[in-house]
């Protein structure tokens, strides 16, 4: 029997913290999203002027992989806070640290007027937009999981998800909005910092719908009865959560990375590089370009509840395994698509690479979630996953450009990605089913590792 502190909220105050998570973690990515579409578009000129234009693309994208460096700091940092101090106050301080940044990045001057000083502000910024997306994703995902029933965690935990394709979506539509409005002489001039200025506007919005929610019921329990435990110990410290995490949970710690290396992979490719490869190697112009992503962004959104619900039925793994091996099948005919240069052809390409995407992405959230012991669940979920981050993601945009200018062909980049898909069918096909796991009542000592997704074969079952 559920105690009254982990009993599931009324349907009205859950599809508040779920609007609460989606709409940050929405603002959040079209942040970071913003970033990677420009990288793609114009920063290669307007910051590293005087280099040959693929060239250009290469340090501009290096810039956005500075991003993805500094995720894995943020995720130590807020994962530790956050398993002490709460959900929803690292929540609060992620959003107002991207939104913050982001905006500056509308202010900074480009090469032209400041020199080698502008490509500096704009990595120094990229960093403090990677460190708090590597704080943002953890905790918007755990605050639905704790609040959550949890015979419908799956598909309740994936509406923070959809705020990646949403803030994409945002991302894309807004730039697309632009390119077709203003001429591109005036997009490089001053049209491009629009979308960046509008984040102060998305920020105010998502800080007053976060400090409107409450505190994770799951983890307000689990912290008292820490704080009942050391009473009865004579005050005794705490482990800190990394440390517990890396005792109890270092396995799952793996199972996480190896799970969203084709996740990530896949996505950067599909969505940041694509905007190189279409446009150079294609002939595809830029706006088509920007119109598929936008197309097929919205397809992602509306499949991704549905695969979350899927895993409630048929189990976290299942899901997983299919969406891993359906990307890396795709991978040839998705290029064959794009080299086409039809429209018709790249919606179709980039739209099953995101539906299938979305079949990894959707349980990921409730998947990680209940791999950890609530009070080492927000460092373990989000080491796990920003770690990963840095060899999947932050490389993907460079790896396959350096590929298409080294080989001049999409090959390589299949099979890049296919590798990818391998190793996240043989990390996801090791672990244990965890959608049974009740979050409010796995140990927070030593029998957290009993709990483990791998090597073990009980799990905690929901009452």
């Amino acid at each position: 029997m559920a105690s009254a502190a982990t009993a599931p909220p009324p349907p009205a105050n859950l599809r508040r913290i779920v609007a609460a998570s989606l709409i940050g973690t929405t603002i959040e990515w079209y942040d970071f999203f913003l970033y990677g579409s420009a990288a793609a578009l114009v920063f290669n000129t307007l910051f590293f002027p005087g280099t040959d234009p693929l060239v250009g693309t290469l340090l501009s994208f290096l810039t956005y992989a500075v991003g993805f460096a500094a995720r894995p700091l943020g995720a130590l940092v807020f994962g530790h806070f956050g398993d002490r101090m709460g959900r929803k106050k690292l929540l609060v301080l992620s959003l107002l640290m991207m939104g913050g940044a982001t905006f500056a990045i509308g202010l900074v001057p480009t090469y032209a007027t400041i020199g080698a000083a502008a490509p500096v502000l704009l990595t120094v910024l990229r960093l403090v937009q990677g460190f708090a997306l590597g704080g943002e994703w953890g905790g918007a995902v755990l605050l639905v999981s704790e609040h959550g029933d949890g015979r419908r965690r799956g598909f309740w935990a994936s509406w923070p998800q959809t705020g990646a394709p949403a803030g994409q979506l945002l991302a894309t539509g807004v730039l697309s909005l632009l390119t077709a409005l203003i001429s591109d002489a005036s997009f490089s001039s001053w049209g491009w910092r629009i979308p960046f200025l509008l984040s102060g506007v998305l920020v105010m919005v998502g800080l007053w719908i976060r400090l409107s929610v409450d505190e994770s019921p799951v983890f307000k329990e689990a912290l008292a009865r820490a704080e009942e435990r050391k009473a009865a110990a004579g005050g005794a410290a705490e482990k800190t959560p990394l440390i517990a995490v890396l005792r109890h949970h270092w396995r799952d710690v793996l199972v996480a990375i190896g799970a969203r290396m084709a996740e990530n992979i896949s996505y950067y490719v599909i969505t940041a590089f694509i905007l190189v490869y279409a446009t150079t190697s294609a002939g595809v112009s830029k706006q088509t370009a920007l119109n598929a992503v936008l197309i097929a962004s919205a397809v992602h959104f509306a499949v991704i509840p549905a695969w979350g619900a899927l895993s409630d039925r048929l189990g976290r793994r299942p899901v997983y395994l299919f969406g891993a091996a359906g990307i890396g099948l795709w991978m040839f005919p998705f290029f064959a698509l794009i080299d086409t240069g039809t429209f018709g052809n790249l919606l179709l390409a980039v739209t099953v690479g995101l539906v299938l995407h979305g079949a990894m992405y959707a349980p990921q959230a409730a998947f990680f979630s209940e791999m950890f012991a609530t009070r080492m669940r927000y460092s373990g979920a989000s080491i796990g996953a920003q770690f990963a981050s840095v060899a999947a993601g932050a490389p993907a945009p460079l790896i396959a450009t350096a590929l298409l200018a080294d080989y001049g062909t999409s090959t390589p980049i299949a099979l890049y990605v296919i590798a990818a898909a391998v190793l996240t069918l043989i990390a996801v096909g090791v672990a244990k089913e965890t959608r049974h796991r009740d979050l409010a009542h796995v140990e927070e000592d030593g029998a957290a590792g009993e709990a483990s997704t791998v090597g073990h074969a009980a799990d905690a079952r929901t009452a």
